[in-house]
């Protein structure tokens, strides 16, 4: 591995490696090694502007393990739908959930031809469960749906998680839609899981950094509030389960994952009724 500029990643088709990326970026601050240096160069230009980017991508990794563990435990479902899913790391949604429900079933959604090479990671599953991928736009929730019914049954309650992508809807009408649909179609007792780039903690330095996302790098996105977020949940007939929506490491935190700070990426949790 190239100490600037990760490994040598191979030539992909439908990658284009100087348009950075923000799976690639992403898996940057996570200490991955998927990226190319137009990914690095954002990355760090980004935390110049932002100091406490990779704090929030760890917040947001951390977020993802509890709410899978709440939705596999807790909550009682063991079925989930992955959107965004972003390149593989550690503590993927299937990992987490099978370790607490063996029969758990797991569908990963995203369009990134990177994150579409690495799919096989994905798809490992105990015996008693099972895993596949989508390689399908969020933006389509009816072809998610039902392709995800192959492995889904949708007649049961279903875990959604759309961790760090509706930032990419960047109309709020599109958003509603998006997850509307979505829940219109999950049985009731279904939950959607949310986390989102906001610019409430760091104010001008998050929408200076989200600018300069949109200017050089794609897809494009937004800083929603923290009161968009909560009419994003209600507009979508969910009830928020407490403690609503909040920076990413202060939702039902362990102790372990508190990091000393509040963070531009807010998370919540709604239900289905």
């Amino acid at each position: 591995m190239d100490e600037q500029h990760g490994r040598d990643l191979p030539s992909i088709p439908g990658v284009d490696p100087a348009v950075p990326n923000s799976a690639r970026v992403w898996d940057y601050w996570l200490g991955g090694d998927e990226f190319y240096p137009a990914d690095k160069a954002m990355a760090d230009e980004v935390e110049r502007v932002l100091p406490d980017i990779v704090d929030q991508a760890r917040a947001d990794r951390l977020f993802l393990r509890r709410v899978v563990e709440f939705f596999a435990g807790e909550a009682g479902i063991g079925q989930f739908l992955d959107v965004g899913t972003g390149l593989p790391t550690s503590n993927n949604t299937h990992e987490v959930a099978q370790r607490l429900r063996p029969d758990a079933r797991v569908v990963y959604v995203d369009n990134d031809p990177l994150v579409l090479a690495h799919a096989r990671a994905l798809l490992t599953s105990t015996p008693e469960g099972m895993t596949d991928y989508l390689d399908v736009d969020m933006h389509e929730p009816d072809r998610i749906l039902d392709l995800a019914g192959r492995t889904l049954d949708m007649a049961r309650p279903v875990a959604i998680t759309m961790l760090g992508v509706v930032w990419h809807i960047v109309d709020d009408d599109d958003a509603v839609r998006i997850l509307g649909r979505l829940v219109e179609r999950v049985a009731p007792g279904s939950h959607l899981a949310i986390s989102h780039q906001t610019d409430e903690i760091t104010g001008q330095q998050a929408r200076d950094a989200v600018d300069m996302w949109n200017r050089d790098a794609a897809p494009k996105g937004v800083c929603r509030s923290k009161r968009q977020l909560e009419e994003l949940f209600t507009a979508v007939g969910l009830e928020l389960l407490p403690p609503g929506v909040v920076s990413c490491n202060r939702w039902r935190p362990e102790a372990p994952d508190v990091l000393p700070g509040e963070v531009d990426q807010f998370g919540g949790v709604g239900v289905k009724h």
